[in-house]
């Protein structure tokens, strides 16, 4: 609730939902354990109650520590494998996130990290990352810089242990350049457009994509907006 750009952005609401339902919507066909990961600070009070209610697992940890956070989440849940996303990804493609876990089991390495966003094709707020529970607990045992605990994966995927194999889930179609992530007013007004005037809610990534490509005016609401970089 505290994010520095959008303040609340995960409760804003389009089509009269907020975005952390939308969220959760996306990503229970994918058929997977849900956890809510979010902060002991009272402000984060009503997301908790909103997962508790939605019948989601909420664990509650540190602000800062995020690496602490998920370790702890994944630890009290007594997870093999963990999927990690952001709520600021309202439209999250449930079939990629199933296609992550099929080539992480395929693979049958406990130190394989599976993601779309090591080599971007998709859009922004598409991003999943998908990596063992063993992993994630060796990087909340070991990692030491502020950065690698504020974002928790940055230890896995520069092979900070020696073993890790990074291996991206890609598509023919480059459309990196695309941002369907919350994080500014733009993003948001993007995102409502998507959902209310053009159904993203019942939409795939691909459809998503095609919506972009056929109505340039819409990806233009937020093309000069940038991403934050690690450790702003």
């Amino acid at each position: 609730m505290t994010s520095s750009r959008l303040p609340g952005k995960v409760l804003m609401r389009a089509g009269g939902r907020s975005m952390l339902d939308h969220h959760i919507d996306r990503l229970l066909p994918a058929g997977l354990p849900i956890i809510l990961a979010t902060t002991t600070n009272a402000a984060d009070d009503p997301l908790a109650a909103l997962g508790r209610a939605r019948g989601v697992d909420v664990f509650r940890g540190s602000e800062d520590d995020v690496l602490g956070r998920f370790a702890g989440a994944a630890s009290n849940a007594d997870l093999d494998v963990v999927v990690r996303v952001t709520s600021d990804c309202p439209l999250i493609d449930p079939a990629l996130i199933s296609e992550g876990v099929r080539r992480f089991l395929e693979l049958d390495d406990p130190d394989a990290h599976v993601s779309n966003v090591i080599e971007r094709t998709f859009p922004r707020g598409f991003d999943f990352e998908v990596f063992s529970a063993a992993a994630l607990a060796e990087a909340d045992r070991n990692a030491d810089q502020p950065l690698e605990r504020e974002h928790v994966t940055p230890y896995l995927y520069a092979n900070r242990s020696g073993r890790t194999s990074v291996h991206s889930v890609a598509q023919d179609l480059d459309a990196s350049r695309y941002r369907v992530t919350l994080d500014t007013q733009e993003d948001l007004t993007l995102i409502r457009e998507l959902i209310e005037v053009h159904g993203a809610a019942a939409l795939n990534a691909s459809e998503i994509v095609a919506v972009l490509e056929a109505h340039p005016e819409l990806a233009a609401i937020n093309a000069q907006i940038e991403q934050k970089k690690l450790g702003d």
